[in-house]
């Protein structure tokens, strides 16, 4: 099953960082925090990825293309222009890096990676939040539930859009950023077939998180998995330092790996 990860917004609010790097390249100690969701992802054995680029996606290409040899000793001999690998640290995945457009909206993202995700289930996260949510127990959920869509759901505040949940867990609603505090929120980590791109239809101007979502609630076809772990993400300069000082203190709750 692939990964299909949203890196292509601008990040306004996190304009200390943005300025010279996407959003998914501001660090967590020496790594971007899309190195750190992609790691979560390969603990559970998902190693292919689809990432979606828009505003400053060749730093993200750059980063990729060069990963092996900023993670290796080598030598280097500029006389016979050759390069010896003495040991190498790396990680064993495949992926397809698409430019999606510099405007394009988070649903025509998606729309746009459709072709290399083809006919099959994918799972569709944000390259900008991290979390301790188990991928093996999500994915589970979702094969079990019979749904369209199955989105991680966690209780935070009231900034973030709400989720309104029957007594199966079914999403009932779907609600964008409403007022208020004490509502299951989407804290992305979806599981998706195939079937959600027919439900983005008004091109690259497509909010996922609007039309498709609430259509997908009203047709009864998305689910809720409740987490009640970590999960925080990067909006904001203080989101930053706080998500550092938990990896630089050795209390990062999203370190599943070793």
């Amino acid at each position: 099953m692939k990964v299909v990860i949203l890196a292509g917004g601008f990040g306004t609010r996190l304009s200390e960082e943005t300025h010279s790097i996407p959003k998914p390249m501001a660090k967590i100690g020496d790594k971007p925090i899309l190195w750190h969701i992609m790691k979560q992802y390969s603990y559970y054995g998902f190693n292919e990825f689809v990432i979606c680029l828009g505003y400053k996606g060749y730093v993200i290409k750059e980063y990729f293309s060069n990963y092996f040899l900023h993670n290796s000793t080598v030598t280097i001999d500029l006389a016979k222009n050759s390069t010896e690998i003495h040991k190498s640290s790396t990680e064993p995945w495949k992926i397809t890096l698409v430019e999606t457009g510099l405007h394009t909206m988070t649903g025509g993202r998606i729309k746009r990676i459709q072709e290399y995700v083809g006919d099959e289930p994918f799972m569709l996260t944000y390259g900008d939040g991290v979390s301790d949510v188990n991928i093996a127990n999500l994915v589970e959920y979702h094969k079990t539930n019979g749904k369209l869509c199955t989105v991680t759901a966690y209780k935070p505040g009231g900034k973030f859009g709400a989720l309104n949940l029957g007594m199966k867990d079914e999403v009932e609603a779907f609600t964008e950023k409403p007022a208020g505090d004490g509502t299951w929120i989407n804290a992305g980590f979806f599981v998706c077939q195939p079937e959600v791109f027919d439900y983005i239809q008004q091109g690259d101007e497509t909010i996922f998180e609007k039309i498709p979502l609430e259509n997908l609630a009203k047709d009864g076809e998305m689910q809720a998995f409740k987490h009640e772990g970590f999960w925080k993400p990067m909006d904001i300069l203080r989101d930053n330092i706080e998500l550092n000082a938990m990896w630089d203190n050795g209390k990062a709750p999203w370190k599943v790996w070793e």
